[in-house]
């Protein structure tokens, strides 16, 4: 049955995560009641498992929506029996975290702890406000050095958007794809350096996974055999060969915060917002559907900028002992 999942989810061109998650909660979903098919299941079997992972596994709102998400695709586009309502549903409170960021001058100690692509690749999630995973699957032809901008291809939610190229990271990024270019030529001189296409354009343009322009930006350090075409793909490099080196400089740099390589995004917005740059703005060059989600940045601004504690106004003597 899992394989009726995949080959709807590619169907519908959900993402390869988007895929791999509902095969995963579907799986749980069917052990959980004894390996049965779905089936024979109904709405009170599915209450009883969203229930469980909220009660007994104390999931995350999202990690329970997201199980709800991967059942109602199962009834709805596989089997092609839509679940009515499912009454008694016990909905995990969503709770409403700010996000974590980083000065400035904490980004700069990171970035300085890093070397090589890592630290190109980090400085790029920072200075454009990427995605870890948009960042790895950039390809060569994404960048316009002239225009200074960046354009994400297939982002979240399958959109494509334009963000900016920042102007003190273009020499190393080109220097950088100066290796990128050495390597490919190497490749095509053993008979290998194909990409892999998106979707049906393999088909509509055969030669176009040997040109530099598919290339990705952050390619895997090894080429592997495609199953079907037989031919050698480099991919692109796996997203924690830049969270790894990325943890290691926080812990170098005595950061204390419970930062994650996601946290440059969240600086990204918040120091425009520092910058006087608008709302709109950074909701276009982040990607976000609603500009209630950029919305969060301004509430990290506002609950510091400006603001004195009113300890700051009270004279303590600091020679009187308590």
């Amino acid at each position: 049955m899992l394989e009726v999942v995949s080959a709807t989810c590619r169907r519908r061109h959900l993402s390869p995560r988007t895929e791999d998650a509902y095969r995963y909660w579907i799986r749980h979903f069917v052990r959980f009641h004894g390996r049965r098919h779905p089936r024979e299941l109904d709405e009170l079997n599915v209450r009883e498992f969203l229930n469980h992972l909220a009660v007994d596994r104390r999931v995350s709102a999202s990690t329970q929506s997201q199980a709800l998400n991967a059942i109602v695709f199962l009834y709805r586009d596989v089997l092609e029996t839509p679940l009515q309502d499912i009454d008694g549903l016990q909905r995990v409170q969503r709770r409403k975290l700010v996000p974590v960021v980083l000065s400035q001058d904490e980004v700069q100690k990171v970035l300085q702890a890093m070397s090589g692509t890592a630290r190109i690749g980090a400085a790029l999630i920072y200075g454009a406000g990427l995605r870890i995973s948009e960042c790895v699957t950039l390809r060569v032809k994404d960048f316009d050095f002239a225009a200074r901008t960046v354009t994400v291809r297939d982002g979240k939610g399958g959109k494509d958007r334009t963000t900016i190229l920042p102007a003190s990271l273009m020499r190393d990024l080109q220097a950088h794809l100066l290796c990128v270019a050495k390597q490919h030529r190497d490749d095509l001189r053993s008979g290998r350096g194909w990409a892999p296409l998106p979707a049906a354009l393999s088909r509509k343009y055969p030669s176009a996974g040997r040109s530099l322009a598919w290339q990705f930006v952050f390619p895997s350090r090894v080429a592997r055999q495609c199953g079907a075409t037989r031919r050698w793909l480099r991919w692109h490099a796996a997203e924690s060969s830049i969270q790894k080196p990325f943890k290691r400089a926080i812990e170098h740099a005595g950061i204390h915060k419970h930062a994650s390589i996601h946290t440059l995004r969240h600086s990204f917005a918040t120091h425009l917002l520092w910058q006087g740059t608008d709302i709109r703005t950074i909701q276009l060059l982040l990607g976000h559907r609603s500009l209630q989600t950029t919305m969060i940045y301004t509430h990290v601004l506002q609950a510091t900028k400006g603001t004195t504690s009113p300890l700051d106004h009270v004279v303590i003597d600091q020679g009187q002992s308590p």
